[in-house]
């Protein structure tokens, strides 16, 4: 391919979308309502579309990785909004390192994973 790429935008489902949109602005992610079951969540220019459907083994199957720049900084920064306190699904689990880099976990109120993580010396894997 030699057009030029612009963005990834993937899209995620919700078990219940109003407790999902919730935990997302919580991150600190803008939300753009699209649809009355749709809508877009930016962060830094990074974006997904969240939607009101659920399906069980594909929301206990998605995992997103999005790189920071510092995940020490950023476990703070997620332990300090108190997650596990405002929503009863959420897990999160502490940094660790690898050979490739650090990175931590936090599962959404529906069961999606991500994955918060840098690599050393930007050596992508």
């Amino acid at each position: 391919m030699t057009s030029q790429i612009k963005s990834i935008r993937p899209f995620i489902g919700a078990k219940d979308f109003e407790i999902s949109r919730n935990f997302y602005r919580d991150l600190g992610f803008e939300e753009v309502i699209l649809e009355p079951k749709l809508s877009l969540f930016s962060l830094q220019g990074i974006c997904f579309y969240l939607q009101d459907y659920y399906a069980k083994d594909w929301i206990e199957n998605t995992m997103i990785f999005m790189e920071v720049a510092d995940t020490d900084e950023f476990w703070n920064e997620l332990q300090a909004l108190n997650l596990t306190e405002k929503y009863k699904d959420i897990q999160l689990s502490p940094v660790r390192t690898m050979d490739w880099g650090k990175e931590c976990f936090a599962h959404d109120p529906s069961g999606v994973l991500w994955h918060f993580g840098e690599f050393i010396n930007n050596e992508q894997k």
